[in-house]
């Protein structure tokens, strides 16, 4: 392919898969490479694996906070999503994880094993003598779901709220989530929606603490340092979304994956004690969250050209995830691979992943139920991708089983 066809800006790009293809390209020939954006300015993407980690672990240099952590610059009418961790740097970021990690700790994710292993038998249950279904929204989704709403006390009559929410936030460029409105405008009335939800959950722990993750967030103090209201808010806002979105699509892709090379597939009906190491190939595969920005804070040289103070940087995981340099045949999926460096979770730093562990754990148990109960599972139709160049999403996917 030559560079001049590589174009990382248009979402049908990654909807229709062609942006593996340019990535290749770009990881052998211009792996730091400037995109000219509409209008004016640009970007730099990273393309290798070594240079996403260097990019990722230096905070100081690379910038959350600048600018924001999405190709377009935070406007002023989005000022808010400062108060979100993703934007954040440190030490205010520091300070922030201390906190929330108050909720994630090993007790707090053990406590959900056993009620999530008998969610994920509820969800095969809930289908299995159908014979058909849409995978994404009625296996893939409710695992994470289930997950998301335990953690943050939310009822299980607005379990499905979550979900709606989400898609339309995600799905910004994709006319399906979108209806009538506007792709941002619907994306951020989903938010305010969401961000409403939270307001109102937080009072009722405020009066009426549990055992959730809510309240511990709530009385979460270090040195006499609590979250504020907005902090909270903001955070329930990513933990909805993120938590949610990430985990489903790691789903939707590991299970197309399995049907696309039935091999691996058989292998795991056959020894399903390789599930935790198929977990780690799924991610690599999927790599639900495509790309992450950054804002450079003063001139760095990387791959052979010269960042620039106050230039986008833009990492690219999806790239990473398939670099020859790193991972034999990256193409082949192989669920018994082994070393597996993968940076679905992103490439260590400060914003490595808060639900890592709980992402593993939901993978880990559904598709144990799905290889054990659904061996004979099969593609049913067309599989529709979301038209995203941010979140590589699986809106559906059709299959059918002996009932």
């Amino acid at each position: 392919m030559e560079l001049l066809d590589v174009d990382l800006l248009d979402p049908d790009t990654f909807r229709l898969g062609r942006h593996h293809e340019m990535f290749r390209a770009l990881r052998h020939d211009d792996p730091v490479h400037w995109t000219v954006e509409p209008g004016g300015g640009g970007f730099w993407s990273i393309t290798r694996h070594a240079d996403l980690i260097t990019v990722n672990r230096d905070a100081h240099v690379f910038s959350s906070a600048e600018k924001g952590i999405s190709i377009p610059d935070i406007t002023p009418e989005g000022d808010m999503v400062r108060e979100m961790m993703l934007y954040m740097d440190p030490p205010r970021h520091t300070r922030y994880r201390l906190l929330v990690n108050k909720g994630f700790t090993p007790r707090m994710i053990g406590l959900l094993e056993g009620h999530l292993t008998a969610k994920a038998t509820a969800i095969v249950d809930s289908v299995i003598d159908r014979g058909s279904c849409d995978f994404v929204s009625d296996i893939a989704a409710e695992l994470p779901l289930q997950a998301i709403a335990e953690l943050m006390g939310v009822p299980q009559e607005d379990r499905r709220k979550l979900f709606e929410w989400s898609n339309r936030m995600i799905g910004a460029d994709d006319p399906e989530f979108q209806k009538d409105s506007e792709g941002m405008e619907a994306a951020n009335g989903a938010a305010a929606e969401l961000f409403m939800y939270a307001q109102g959950l937080a009072e009722l722990r405020r009066a009426d603490p549990r055992d959730d993750i809510i309240s511990k967030l709530l009385a979460s103090e270090i040195d006499g340092d609590r979250l504020s209201e907005l902090e909270f808010e903001m955070f329930f806002l990513l933990l909805a979304v993120a938590g949610n979105e990430t985990t489903r699509n790691a789903t939707a892709h590991g299970m197309k994956a399995l049907l696309d090379h039935p091999d691996q597939f058989d292998k795991l009906k056959a020894k399903p004690d390789l599930i935790p190491t198929a977990v780690e190939e799924i991610v690599r595969w999927a790599t639900p969250v495509l790309h992450f920005r950054r804002t450079a804070l003063e001139d760095y040289e990387l791959g052979g050209k010269t960042i620039r103070a106050g230039d986008k940087v833009v990492m690219w995981h999806i790239s990473a995830n398939r670099d020859e340099a790193v991972f034999d045949e990256p193409f082949r999926f192989d669920v018994e691979r082994s070393p597996n460096e993968h940076i679905a979770f992103g490439g260590g730093g400060p914003h490595f992943c808060l639900g890592a562990n709980l992402a593993r754990m939901e993978l880990r148990l559904i598709f144990a139920e799905l290889v054990r109960r659904l061996p004979d599972l099969e593609l049913d139709g067309e599989v529709e991708y979301l038209r995203s160049n941010f979140i590589g999403g699986i809106k559906h996917m059709p299959v059918r089983w002996a009932a």
